[in-house]
């Protein structure tokens, strides 16, 4: 067995340490998990919403203490904590007021002599691989609908956040869950690929990297199973010259900078109209240069360290290339006392001229950076936003909601929004396009992704 460590961005210390499962551990886990599946899949509906919602509360009575552990184990700032458990209420909930409608069968027109339905099937045994940037929230998308729909799971967290496999689980086996049916495993990454490749596990939700999600096709390749990859993004903004401006400023600045940039679905590059460009521009250097940059267990800082020293680094290397390329940095790093090299702590950045022959611009950054280009209408912005390896979301602001429909049918994404951003709606497909991945959770269509339809043909003789 090996060890984990996580090493809080906070201050660099050990904040939890946990062996990783032995080779027994996993095969024990694995059989438990598709032997509890055989009952729990013929558990009524009803029953299962009851203890997923039992679960829930028990999770929600925890959120003090839950969201000071995310802050050290991952570096968001205390005040903001919180509200990520309030984000896993509201798509666990939605997900279990939903699940009956949602896995109801299908049937067809009726036909005399003969009864055709088509039946939701659970998978089995589902295996979730859930990052450290938003924990609870990655996770709760594929778990609620995977445990309603009668399949049971077993969790692998980031080795960042390893309590918070932990806390979902004891809020599970307080609720009441049947032995086997939700479990949890700290893993290697080459013990993740042997899970992947077991004849137990019948589907695989993933969140992460590009380079992660490849390793998981390669691993579940030859086995016919399922495999969900939510891969992260370069998510791009449109301000439309009829845009509310203040409004635009204020919500792609909190899209770009929230969770110190650490969001698939933030925004990383905007494209805004020329009749307002200059005014854009000043405003979000203005509310970006009056971000608290700082201890995030200090419930005055609003922009916390990056989750490691080299995560901010690469962020440092992306904006260095940028400007020695030609592009400007509008904000003085120098007013953020916290702000040093080599460390977590990175002072948020908003650069104009810009292009894509940057990297700051097409790469995924993962950190407080924006870059800002001027545009002469919509076709030029569409063009902008379509030329990206990614298609996870992205935005329109404007005042014009069929301009924005019209817009949104050219735009290669999995989410359209307009007058807002970084947000997923549980009652919407979450689902991306191109190196974004595939498969989908949350909403109606997430229990499909956590099924198969298995056909009823009866005749009557």
């Amino acid at each position: 067995m090996a060890t984990i460590q996580c090493i809080s961005p906070v201050d660099g210390s050990v904040y939890v340490e946990r062996q990783t499962a032995s080779a027994d551990e996993i095969q024990q886990a694995l059989i438990a998990a598709a032997e509890a599946q055989n009952k729990w899949k013929n558990t009524p509906i009803a029953e299962r919403q009851a203890l997923c919602s039992k679960a829930v509360d028990a999770f929600v009575a925890r959120k003090a203490e839950i969201a000071e552990e995310l802050t050290w184990q991952m570096g968001r700032p205390i005040s903001q904590a919180p509200g990520e458990v309030s984000g896993f209420e509201e798509r666990a909930r939605h997900m279990i007021e939903i699940a009956e409608t949602a896995l109801a069968d299908l049937k067809p027109e009726e036909k005399d002599g003969f009864t055709r339905y088509i039946k939701r099937e659970p998978l089995g045994v589902v295996f979730i691989i859930a990052p450290w940037n938003f924990p609870y929230l990655t996770s709760v998308n594929a778990i609620m609908p995977a445990l309603l729909a009668g399949n049971t799971v077993v969790l692998k967290h980031s080795a960042q956040t390893p309590l918070c496999a932990e806390r979902l689980h004891q809020a599970f086996t307080e609720a009441g869950l049947p032995d086997g049916v939700f479990q949890y495993l700290h893993l290697s990454h080459a013990d993740t690929e042997t899970i992947i490749q077991s004849p137990q596990v019948n589907f695989v939700a993933f969140t992460g990297s590009v380079q992660g999600g490849e390793m998981v096709e390669r691993a579940a390749s030859g086995r016919f199973i399922g495999v969900g990859l939510e891969l992260g993004g370069k998510d791009p903004a449109y301000i439309r010259k009829d845009a509310n401006l203040q409004h635009a400023i204020e919500t792609v600045t909190d899209g770009a900078m929230f969770n110190s940039g650490q969001s698939c679905c933030g925004i990383e590059r905007v494209y805004v109209d020329q009749a307002i460009y200059q005014g854009f521009v000043d405003g979000v250097v203005a509310l970006t240069s009056a971000y608290r940059l700082g201890r995030p267990d200090d419930k005055n800082t609003n922009l916390g360290p990056l989750v490691k020293s080299s995560a901010a680094d690469f962020v440092r290397g992306q904006v260095r290339e940028a400007i020695d390329a030609g592009a400007r940095a509008l904000v003085d790093a120098k007013k953020f006392d916290a702000n040093q090299d080599g460390s977590p702590y990175l002072a948020p950045q908003v650069l104009v001229d810009v292009d894509h022959s940057m990297r700051v611009m097409t790469e995924e950054s993962f950190g407080p950076v924006i870059g800002i280009m001027s545009v002469s209408g919509d076709d030029e912005a569409i063009e902008l936003m379509n030329d990206s390896e990614f298609g996870l979301t992205a935005a329109v602001f404007t005042q014009d909601e069929n301009a924005a429909i019209e817009i949104g049918n050219q735009i290669e994404t999995g989410t359209w929004f307009m007058n807002r951003c970084d947000y997923l709606d549980p009652a919407l497909a979450w689902t991306g396009v191109k190196n974004s991945g595939r498969g989908c959770t949350l909403s109606s269509v997430g229990f499909e992704h956590m099924t198969r339809p298995k056909s009823y043909h009866l005749k009557q003789v």
